[in-house]
């Protein structure tokens, strides 16, 4: 049997030597030997595009040169705090114009932790500027969104890493290695992926604006609704300027079990579900839905309830992968395997308080994702160093994205199975799905597509 604390400790001393090796040339380093300093921008300084950028001011040598948000307070804010975090100890420049930004500063890195339905155009300008892109998830509001950004990756000869971070997470990474590419599983053929977390509140008053928001630019190309104030966070009720549960939560887990398996794009998609018992909620995201995922000879299962108690409350937010010989339970904060034949191996999440000390004063920081977020970004830099693609290449995290988005669309379209052409950019004999892969966008905004980056 597979002694799990043996293992733990020669993991984490294997991502410490890592660690080590990136200061005495690795990450950061050119040819030379001359430390290089990443000139980055953060487009979106709310709490994700904050937190990015203080993981990566941790593990590489950077100088966040500008900030753009749409928020000045917020703004102001994030402008202190980088400056406290980053070794020059200056303020970067504020923007509240992501253009004028990258028009301004000629960036090594632009970091994106804007709402879902700005992605697209903010990584697109972003690559086109000469900047590599860390974009969070899903990448876009819409499959065609998605499309455009993978093309404009390509064409433009940027990396673009995705903030599903999962890949990057130690314990995890230790159960793939361990279990999963071992085989202790034998043949999987199923897996689940769910969350279950809680209920909207009541609908605010509609409010004047206030002086400090640009709402009119904070809304874009998206449909622009009653002010009910701030939006942040609270844009994810919406489907308007998000993708719901599945492509806020349930995207990590369905991309974790993909790289897990090493499975590309599902084939089919069908969706059910709606809003059952929040009727008088905030938003109108739905708050039940169940969708299947097909692939060959396997099926992943998404189970999503904003009411009621979680089927585990250990795993409410979680995916498993059932094989004949086992089943692998995972989420953000442990993993357990279970045989069917033998003693169960049990993985805890991997924190480092003690090297990141600063973690432990950060506002709302996730100190179980912060080490996850920190590989991550190291996995970025080296593949923008090595010029190879980073375990979250912008490939996966489209494939992931749409994959939920066309969720969303089957549900929408009462039921309907949708067999996408990831090829052709089709769904396969259904013209009126196909018509909503791509949202309409306000004027004057235009919406991106494949032929058009």
């Amino acid at each position: 049997m597979l002694n799990p604390n043996i293992n733990r400790r020669k993991f984490i001393k294997g991502v410490s030597a890592t660690a080590g090796l990136a200061a005495f040339g690795g990450l950061g380093m050119n040819f030379t030997g001359i430390e290089k300093q990443w000139k980055v921008g953060l487009i979106g300084s709310g709490w994700y595009g904050k937190s990015d950028t203080l993981r990566l001011i941790q593990v590489a040598p950077v100088e966040v040169e500008a900030v753009c948000d749409v928020d000045q307070n917020m703004l102001n804010h994030a402008g202190q705090l980088i400056s406290q975090r980053q070794k020059s100890g200056k303020v970067p420049k504020l923007y509240g114009d992501y253009r004028q930004m990258l028009d301004k500063h000629k960036l090594d890195i632009v970091i994106i932790g804007s709402p879902d339905h700005w992605h697209a155009l903010h990584m697109i300008e972003a690559v086109k500027s000469g900047a590599n892109v860390y974009v969070q998830k899903p990448i876009s509001a819409d499959v065609v969104e998605g499309e455009a950004m993978l093309r404009a990756a390509r064409k433009y000869n940027k990396v673009v890493q995705v903030g599903t971070q999962r890949r990057s997470t130690p314990h995890l990474m230790q159960a793939k290695e361990e279990i999963v590419d071992k085989g202790l599983l034998g043949k999987i053929s199923h897996v689940e992926v769910s969350c279950y977390t809680g209920g909207g509140g009541k609908t605010p008053p509609i409010e004047e604006v206030p002086d400090f928001f640009d709402y009119e630019m904070w809304t874009g190309p998206a449909p622009m609704l009653p002010y009910r104030g701030l939006p942040h966070i609270r844009w994810r009720s919406f489907m308007e300027y998000g993708n719901g549960i599945v492509g806020d939560m349930g995207i990590h887990m369905l991309d974790a079990a993909r790289w897990m398996l090493g499975v590309g794009a599902p084939k089919k998609i069908t969706s059910v579900g709606g809003t059952y018992i929040h009727k008088d909620g905030y938003g109108n995201r739905p708050d039940t839905q169940h969708a299947i995922f097909e692939f060959d000879e396997l099926n992943f299962v998404w189970q999503q309830r904003r009411w009621g108690t979680p089927a585990d409350p250990d795993y409410w937010w979680s995916f498993t992968l059932y094989g004949d010989k086992g089943k692998l339970q995972a989420g953000v904060r442990k993993a357990d395997f279970t045989p069917i034949e033998g003693e169960p191996i049990h993985y805890d999440c991997v924190f480092e308080r003690e090297e990141y000390p600063e973690d432990l004063t950060e506002e709302r920081i996730e100190l179980f994702a912060a080490p996850a977020t920190r590989r991550h970004m190291q996995d970025f830099i080296k593949a923008i160093e090595n010029g190879t693609r980073p375990v979250a290449d912008i490939e996966q995290g489209h494939i992931s994205s749409a994959s939920c988005i066309m969720s969303n669309l089957s549900m929408q379209l009462g039921g309907r199975p949708l067999e996408y052409d990831w090829v052709n950019r089709v769904v396969k004999g259904d013209k009126e799905a196909t018509e909503l892969l791509a949202r309409s966008y306000r004027d004057p905004w235009k919406h991106p597509t494949f032929d058009n980056v």
